[in-house]
C-alpha cells in the first residue's frame, strides 16, 4: 500500500542505516539497512510494534545516538561524519526535540524553559518568530508560570514551543502525547499540525496511537528494524488496517 512519493525536498535523509545492541546470542538488530527520506514541510509519523526500531531511528536522526553503519543527513550535513562538538552545534541549531516526559526544568518559568537552549548557546530569539511561536502554542498568559503550576498539556505545549523557538530545520517528537489525556493530547497534536501548516515546519513523530497518526501527512511503518509500509493522508481506520495486517503477518 505504498503511496506515490511527494515532490518535496528532504529535510532529513537516512541511507542504509544499521544499529545493533548486544553481542553474540544476545545481539539485537534494532535497525536493519533502513533508507528513508523525511520530507520538508511535512508532518510524518513513525509507527510499529514495540521493538520495531522506531525510537532508535528517531534518536539516530536527531543525533542522540550513533548507528553502526549507514548515513543520516540533516540538510546536506552527514551526521555520521561529524565530531562530537559539531554534532552538538547541529543538534542545537537545526534540530528540535519533544520528549514524552516534557523534560522541563522545574525551577524555571515557562518562558525561561522555552528560551533555555538559546540562552545556553548565547543567542537571542528572533523576536517575530518567537512571538509567532508563543501565539501558536497559546501560552502568552502562562509564560511566568513554573511547570508545577501548569497542566500536563500546558507543560507539553511549553516543550513544543522550546523545540520550535530556535526555528530548527526539523522537529522530532517521541510519543509527545503518551503522558497526556485525550483532550490535552489533541491540543498538542493540533499544535504540531499548525506548526507545519502555518509555519512550514518539518515534524517527525514516533507514536503507537492511530488517532495521533491521523493528524499527519504520512505514516511510515517499521517492523523488525525495517521499513515495511507507508500511508499518505492517513485516517485512524487506514492506520489500523495496516497495523492489523502487520500483526497478522507476524502471527503467521
Amino acid at each position: 500500500m505504498t503511496e506515490a512519493p511527494s515532490t518535496s525536498p528532504a529535510a532529513a535523509r537516512v541511507r542504509n542505516l544499521t544499529k545493533t545492541y548486544g553481542t553474540g546470542q544476545a545481539l539485537v538488530r534494532a535497525l536493519d539497512d533502513v533508507s528513508l527520506d523525511l520530507l520538508a514541510g511535512e508532518f510524518t509519523a513513525v509507527m510499529g510494534p514495540s521493538g520495531s526500531g522506531k525510537s532508535t531511528l528517531m534518536h539516530c536522526c536527531a543525533a542522540l545516538d550513533r548507528a553502526d553503519s549507514g548515513s543520516v543527513f540533516i540538510g546536506d550535513q552527514d551526521l555520521t561524519r561529524l565530531k562530537d562538538k559539531a554534532l552538538t552545534t547541529l543538534r542545537r541549531d537545526q534540530i528540535g526535540f519533544v520528549f514524552q516526559s516534557f523534560n522541563l526544568v522545574p525551577t524555571l518559568t515557562a518562558e525561561e524553559n522555552i528560551k533555555l537552549p538559546m540562552s545556553i548557546a548565547g543567542r537571542r530569539p528572533d523576536g517575530g518568530w518567537y512571538d509567532s511561536v508563543i501565539d501558536t502554542v497559546g501560552l502568552r498568559d502562562r509564560l511566568s508560570h513554573k511547570p508545577s503550576e501548569l497542566s500536563g498539556g500546558q507543560q507539553q505545549r511549553v516543550a513544543v514551543a522550546r523545540a520550535l523557538a530556535s526555528r530548527p530545520r526539523i522537529v522530532f517528537a517521541d510519543e509527545p502525547t503518551g503522558n497526556l489525556d485525550s483532550r490535552s493530547g489533541a491540543e498538542v497534536l493540533e499544535l504540531l499540525r499548525r506548526s507545519v501548516d502555518d509555519h512550514g515546519q518539518t515534524v517527525v513523530m514516533v507514536t503507537h496511537d492511530p488517532v495521533a497518526a491521523s493528524y499527519t501527512d504520512r505514516v511510515v511503518f517499521l517492523a523488525d528494524g525495517r521499513v515495511v509500509d507507508e500511508l499518505r493522508e492517513p485516517t485512524r481506520e487506514r492506520v489500523l488496517d495496516v497495523m492489523n495486517r502487520m500483526a497478522e503477518q507476524t502471527a503467521s
